[in-house]
């Protein structure tokens, strides 16, 4: 089944960022399965199908591909290494590659929260390790996330803002796993033997994951094609969505063009969860149903995620996101493609 709304996406993002300078690379895909790693890894697939030196790819897979990347197994210059990237036997199956990124990790806070030792270990043994796999001169790009910046008042975040919580907080497996692998990229950049580059993403969204992917968007499209939105919660809490596609462009121009470290990663799309779901109600044509007890919100999550992205629009000139609306209704469309 053709990725048509992925492709075009990722059509555009190739076209803004070109991806020349990966030619002939040798390049480690981690997270390959998940939302991100999706579409990095179908604007490889479109920077090569005219590439005269095509980007060799390899990915690590725990679990048979997603329905949307069925098509991509075939692909010549994808090398796919079955395992669990927590574990020693997988890591010790990898070679070494001019360019890295780690976007692998439970992004969703249900399985986070479920993995714990595993999201700590991805997040920071992982990483050292993997940060020890590029060649000198190379690149590493970590996928990091605005979750650091839990338990601060300074909304917006920048890059400078400390977050404030402890060892001990409910999504500490997360929030510290990916704050101690901030610290070995930044070792690893004041070393000087290789370009190691810090994305804190933000609520990236859109076409490109799981039919049991559990993160509230998500939730809310397939209860919405089940005739009805029905809250948890009073959906106070407040977010910045990024269409996928904006993200990644973003993502590849830090790899390949960034002069700092750190980057936020995020979109402009504010709104609350319950503005979320009036607007999937509104593509859907369905209703939004509120609970008369609120079973409350998912422990430790933050009230307000909204990041300053003045950075990367500074640095890459990035001022054309996707209203949440549009992004919203190509995620819808390519769920209908896929799952009804």
């Amino acid at each position: 089944m053709e990725n048509r709304i992925i492709i075009e996406d990722c059509e555009k993002i190739v076209t803004k960022v070109g991806l020349e300078e990966l030619g002939g690379k040798e390049v480690l895909l981690t997270g390959a399965t998940g939302l991100i790693g999706t579409y990095l890894l179908y604007s490889v697939y479109v920077f090569n199908q005219s590439a005269f030196k095509p980007i060799r790819v390899t990915i690590v897979c725990n679990r048979e591909l997603p329905i949307h990347l069925k098509g991509l197994g075939r692909e010549e210059w994808l090398n796919i290494i079955n395992g669990d990237l927590s574990e020693d036997p997988t890591l010790f199956k990898l070679g070494i590659y001019d360019v890295i990124i780690h976007a692998a990790g439970y992004a969703q806070p249900n399985k986070f929260m479920d993995n714990q030792l595993k999201t700590l270990r991805i997040n920071t043994y992982c990483t050292q390790y993997l940060l020890g796999r590029v060649k000198i001169n190379g690149r590493f790009l970590f996928i990091s996330t605005s979750e650091l910046y839990s338990g601060s008042d300074d909304i917006p975040y920048k890059e400078q803002t400390y977050g404030i919580t402890m060892p001990d907080h409910p999504r500490a497996c997360y929030i510290e796993g990916k704050r101690c692998g901030e610290a070995f990229c930044n070792i690893y950049a004041a070393d000087g033997k290789i370009q190691s580059k810090i994305a804190r993403v933000a609520l990236a969204y859109g076409p490109g994951v799981r039919l049991d992917d559990s993160r509230v968007l998500y939730s809310f499209i397939k209860k919405g094609l089940d005739g009805d939105i029905r809250m948890l919660d009073s959906g106070s809490a407040l977010r910045v969505y990024c269409y996928v596609a904006d993200t990644v462009e973003n993502l590849w121009n830090i790899l390949l063009k960034g002069k700092d470290i750190t980057y936020n990663v995020g979109g402009i799309s504010h709104t609350s969860i319950y503005g979320l779901a009036k607007r999937i109600a509104q593509i859907l044509n369905v209703g939004v149903t509120m609970p008369e007890v609120g079973n409350g919100e998912m422990t430790g999550a933050p009230k307000n995620v909204y990041m300053d992205i003045s950075k990367v629009k500074d640095e890459f000139g990035k001022i054309d996101y996707l209203s949440l609306e549009d992004g919203l209704r190509r995620t819808v469309d390519w769920y209908r493609q896929y799952f009804i």
